[in-house]
């Protein structure tokens, strides 16, 4: 339940982020398309695969926290004075 939510909420983080920054992307174009070689400024598959590595990483990164946190006895926190 935890871990689905933590997941849920950097997915949509992650997503959010992506969005953004592919429309700041597709702006900068017109002053980024001199010094790209090799690929059209507005390359479908290289905006998929670079939201696609941003997103698995972000859920990478998701994943860690509450995976830790899922080993640790309750009871045990619970008794910890800090």
């Amino acid at each position: 339940m935890i871990l689905s939510m933590v997941m849920r909420q950097g997915l949509r983080l992650a997503l959010i982020g992506v969005l953004i920054g592919v429309g700041f992307a597709l702006v900068g174009t017109r002053w980024l398309g001199a010094v790209l070689y090799g690929v059209a400024p507005t390359d479908l598959v290289t905006y998929l695969a670079v939201g696609g590595g941003l997103i698995a990483v972000a859920l990478a990164a998701a994943l860690v926290p509450p995976t830790r946190a899922a080993k640790v006895d309750p009871i045990i926190t619970l008794r910890d004075e800090g």
